[in-house]
């Protein structure tokens, strides 16, 4: 059964023996980070590896709160997050829906009728205000106040707290269609934060749709992008502009809500890389088996988790920027301070005695790198319907996601390595990908040692690495410019004549089948260990 909320997920938790309370008092103030980043390289490198989920009972300063942090943080939650014994098994779920076999007759089709009913139940629920938990309190006005929630301050050089684990709905001004999307929220009061939209995220086009239709003929002169996420020419952009365009632009909002406290499905929707069409709240409802139910916000025109711990309402001023940062990211490394929208809070509900989920991102292994491990399972299916010669797909953890792909494939024809590595770089989020090794497809690219064993030895570097331009990620602080810079190809399948390499190609080693049997009956025997 689906994890009705986050309380529901706490207690599954410790049930499973994966819930440390930690009843010492902990200050939210780097000190919460230091013991999260500790228990998630526990165990590095074993079965065990991610430490235990960690429940905050007494937080400084924050008598009657609690604080969840590394409820993703090892292979075993993850799958239990997601109700699976396999996450590759809920990736074959996907190829189903994919790949439905064509009914060939009446029974046939009557077989396939279970199934589309069951995907007809995964879309959202709407319920009433009186039923929803994420509405037992409520503040509005005066007594909004974000330093109410003990928000975390991860590292020592970031730029104040930040909220972590954020859900931030927006709905797409052209469709309607609601977007849940994961991004950083500086707090810079009680009433404002940051909103790190990056400039080829969702909610930073849905601002820049707005935008459009607020002034038609805007495109013509201003950058877009500066005016909405991570822009350094803000300032020139602006002074393009005409009075009457600029008060138009200032005095238009787009709402947002914020969603905190999920159960474990909806949170991690937030983070898998959906094509626009599809709903993240559908996309929880296929994982979890059961619709997410929503409830109309109090002070913007949005619906939001209804068993959500908190929920921040508010809106984006269209053109208001705000610097950003530092803070202390995945990369392991520092970003630096930008200028990005600034959400402005309405409203803050949530439920009695919440409890406040948050995470902390920094060098590798963390709890974000078993959330992108199942994201590069379970969506394995999407690439290969894509590219159906992708055989698996591993994005290591100390690559950070976005720096490093490997890919196996079916090779068909010369040149079929790169026509893969630019198929990648066009592939929506995949397009920031700094490095593709591309091996052939008897190559496991989950042992990562076997994988440089074929590199090394494949590849002629001149011949085999290919470079191109385009746009990177917004942590990238190596590229030349922000948002823009090279990235790199290698090939290291085979080589074929047809793509000029004449040599003869040697085989890999490997012993006889009939001698690895014979000599496995006779291991036993040997006592070697």
């Amino acid at each position: 059964m689906a994890y009705n909320d986050l309380r529901d997920w706490i207690k599954q938790l410790e049930k499973a023996g994966e819930l440390k309370r930690i009843t010492a008092e902990v200050d939210p103030i780097l000190e919460m980070a230091e013991i999260a980043d500790r228990a998630a390289k526990l165990g590095r490198g074993t079965a065990k590896a991610g430490g235990p989920a960690l429940l905050f009972e007494n937080v400084k300063g924050y008598p009657k709160a609690r604080v969840l942090m590394n409820q993703f943080g090892s292979e075993r939650r993850m799958k239990l997050a997601l109700e699976t014994d396999s996450l590759d098994d809920i990736a074959g779920r996907i190829r189903e829906l994919l790949h439905p076999v064509s009914p060939t007759s009446l029974f046939d089709k009557l077989k396939m009728l279970p199934k589309l009913a069951e995907i007809g139940g995964f879309f959202p629920k709407l319920i009433s205000a009186r039923d929803a938990p994420c509405k037992e309190v409520i503040h509005r006005g005066d007594d909004v106040n974000l330093f109410d929630l003990p928000i975390l301050k991860t590292w020592p050089q970031d730029g104040g707290r930040f909220i972590t684990l954020p859900c931030v709905i927006t709905r797409d001004p052209k469709s309607g269609k609601r977007n849940v999307g994961m991004y950083r929220m500086q707090v810079y009061d009680g009433k404002t934060t940051g909103m790190h939209w990056q400039r080829q995220k969702v909610a930073a086009e849905h601002m820049r749709d707005r935008l459009r239709a607020t002034t038609p003929n805007l495109a013509s002169g201003v950058d877009l992008m500066a005016l909405t996420a991570g822009g350094t020419a803000t300032a020139a952009s602006l002074e393009t502009l005409n009075a009457t365009t600029l008060t138009k632009i200032r005095n238009d909002r787009m709402e947002v809500a914020v969603a905190i406290g999920t159960d474990p499905a909806t949170t991690f929707s937030a983070i898998v890389p959906a094509p626009p069409e599809v709903e993240e709240y559908l996309i929880a409802g296929f994982l979890r088996q059961k619709p997410v139910e929503l409830v109309k916000a109090e002070t913007v025109d949005l619906e939001v988790p209804a068993h959500a711990e908190y929920i921040l309402e508010g809106y984006v001023q269209l053109g208001e920027l705000r610097t950003e940062g530092p803070f202390g990211d995945h990369t392991g490394f520092y970003t630096m301070q930008d200028d990005y929208p600034v959400f402005h809070v309405t409203a803050i509900t949530h439920r009695k005695q919440p409890i406040y989920a948050a995470t902390i991102v920094g060098k590798p292994p963390m709890e974000d790198a078993w959330m992108g491990k199942a994201v590069e399972r379970i969506f394995l299916p999407l690439m290969q319907m894509t590219m159906p010669e992708i055989v698996d797909v591993n994005l290591p953890a100390e690559g950070v996601f976005h720096n490093l792909m490997i890919v196996s494939i079916r090779k068909s024809y010369a040149g079929h390595a790169r026509k893969v590595m630019n198929g990648i770089w066009a592939m929506g989020q995949a397009m920031f990908t700094k490095c593709i090794i591309v091996v052939d497809e008897d190559c496991d690219v989950q042992d990562v040692a076997e994988v440089v064993l074929r590199t090394t030895n494949n590849i002629d570097p001149e011949r085999d690495i290919q470079f191109t331009l385009g746009p990177v990620d917004s942590l990238d602080h190596a590229s030349r410019l922000p948002n823009y810079g090279s990235k790199m190809g290698i090939d290291a399948t085979r080589k074929w004549a047809a793509e000029g390499f004449t040599r003869e190609w040697p085989g890999m080693l490997a012993m006889e089948p009939e001698v690895k049997m014979r000599v496995d009956v006779l291991w036993k025997k040997l006592g070697i260990e």
